[in-house]
């Protein structure tokens, strides 16, 4: 039998933040578990020096659209594990709103199996709350969890009905899973393309209120008061969600929330060029939305960070401006727009940071992974904090190419990416 390989990343600034470590040291790996940090009298199979670079538990995105199956032409599972490698993401989370939607234990067997087949990152499938996510009768939600769905969500669209989405959690409380919401009241973005505000006005094009979002998070909390469930509020955008999360921390209710790099980033002022890929469901909203959203993460009322990667092939997003659809793609530039946004600026620590892209998201999905602690599963990111580079989307692993942050000079990039003990990257592609 051949023993397990042992890997050294020797020298780095090892980030652990769900340990709270935060030096320079040696981490080894053994087969496809940590072995521990400084360990003496080990020979390794491979050393890699990680001098000047920081070396930390595999990102983790728990919001990504794979398309796959139904809108291949898109992306696939395949393409879309490639390009979270490239990006230094070990695992997703992917979203139900396939054609047909992940909403049954063989929907979400046939994921994983894709996933395994592509032997790349982690894929972990999102239930759908509603049989086709069409709102009205629950998905078969004990046959999801055990096909291997991690929580339960009909992002892409709400859940329109509150005693639906009232059982809903009472369900997943009881399967020990979060319910994860996609909070908009469809009534008030009826034809919107954009934020309802002064530059919708200027543009003469139709809004998205603010309060269609937060109407449905203040009754995602409201319900999760009362059935003691865990709800996570997906892309939060504006001041007002914010807040309502963190009065719901402050009464005990079992809410957490994430924010997007593009949140934290862009504006409606963006949409003045007519660009669709600054079109994306929430909207780009206001200078203040932003102070809000990273006066949140600063304050912990918002844990994570994910990407909400959602691709669409070229001619889609080159249609009309209101026929093309909403998203961006986000893979593959998580780390580096998220340094810009948020550790240049001076508004985080590179722990914190990591921590809400890490065990952070772990946590709300109850896996166990996002840690560095010895015998922990053995994905890790390897990243050059000093690399300068131009974000150029042609160079992308993703299938499809709608990225508002093409030309972008950024810095910070994944250099080695490590799954279950096994390098899937050693260099990157990006460069």
């Amino acid at each position: 039998m051949i023993p397990p390989a042992i890997i050294c990343l020797r020298g780095g600034r090892v980030i652990d933040p769900a340990s709270r470590v935060d030096r320079i040291a040696d981490l080894w790996i053994k087969g496809d578990r940590i072995l521990g940090l400084d360990e003496a009298g080990q020979q390794p199979d491979e050393s890699i020096d990680c001098t000047g670079k920081i070396v930390c538990p595999g990102l983790i995105d728990m919001h990504v659209h794979l398309r796959e199956p139904g809108r291949e032409e898109d992306e696939t599972i395949a393409t879309g594990v490639a390009s979270a490698i490239a990006g230094g993401v070990t695992s997703v989370a992917c979203m139900p709103n396939t054609e047909p939607a992940l909403d049954s234990q063989s929907a979400a067997e046939f994921v994983i199996q894709q996933a395994r087949r592509a032997n790349l990152a982690n894929v972990l499938p999102i239930g759908a709350i509603t049989k086709g996510r069409q709102g009205g009768e629950l998905s078969e939600m004990g046959g999801l969890v055990q096909g291997g769905a991690v929580a339960f969500t009909d992002d892409g669209t709400p859940v329109t009905s509150s005693e639906v989405m009232r059982r809903a959690m009472e369900y997943a409380r009881g399967l020990g899973k979060a319910i994860l919401s996609h909070s908009e009241d469809l009534e008030l973005t009826k034809g919107g393309v954009m934020h309802e505000g002064a530059v919708s006005v200027r543009l003469g094009l139709k809004g998205m209120p603010s309060a269609a979002e937060e109407i449905m998070v203040y009754r995602e909390i409201a319900l999760a008061e009362i059935t003691g469930a865990h709800v996570h509020i997906l892309h939060v955008s504006t001041a007002g969600s914010v807040e309502l999360i963190r009065q719901g921390k402050r009464k005990g209710i079992r809410v957490t929330g994430e924010a997007c790099p593009h949140h934290v980033t862009l504006t409606d002022e963006c949409l003045a060029s007519f660009d669709a890929n600054y079109k994306m469901a929430p909207p780009l909203r206001t200078s203040a939305d932003i102070e809000a959203l990273i006066e949140g993460l600063k304050d912990g009322t918002l844990e994570v960070l994910a990407t909400d990667h959602a691709p669409h092939a070229i001619e889609k997003k080159t249609r009309e401006f209101d026929q093309a659809p909403n998203g961006i793609i986000g893979l593959e530039t998580f780390l580096p727009i998220s340094v810009k946004a948020l550790i240049e600026p001076g508004h985080l620590d590179w722990p914190t940071m990591i921590g809400m892209m890490t065990i952070a998201p772990a946590r709300v999905l109850g896996i166990n992974r996002g840690t560095l602690t010895k015998g922990a599963i053995a994905d890790v990111t390897v990243i050059d904090p000093h690399a300068e580079w131009t974000i150029d989307s042609a160079k992308f692993r993703s299938k499809s190419r709608n990225c508002p942050f093409n030309g972008w000079k950024v810095r910070s990039r994944a250099e080695v990416v490590i799954v279950g003990g096994d390098i899937k990257q050693r260099s990157s592609p990006l460069a």
